[in-house]
């Protein structure tokens, strides 16, 4: 019976380091995706101003597509979005 709890013991031990290194894991993209978000929302936020200042009719808007794009990839997210934009214009 004792090599049983010991048994036991070794495998909770193990399956809760597992389940915090996961976790870690996780939250490090989930972090990630939300500074990319947000930095990419405020790069669209001022490179509109931008554009509008130099009188260039190229604008994204800021919604949740352009959120969740930007999150996803990144800088070249939003060369993509502005490249559609400016695609869809001509």
């Amino acid at each position: 019976m004792e090599k049983f709890g010991g048994i036991a013991a070794i495998l909770i031990v193990c399956i809760l380091v597992l389940l915090i290194g996961a976790m870690g894991r996780k939250i490090e993209w989930v972090i990630n995706f939300i500074l990319r978000a947000v930095m990419g929302t405020v790069g669209i936020y001022f490179l509109n101003g931008f554009l509008i200042a130099r009188d260039i009719s190229v604008a994204v808007g800021i919604n949740p597509v352009t959120f969740l794009t930007s999150g996803i990839l990144g800088f070249p997210g939003l060369i993509v979005l502005y490249g559609i934009n400016i695609f869809k214009v001509l």
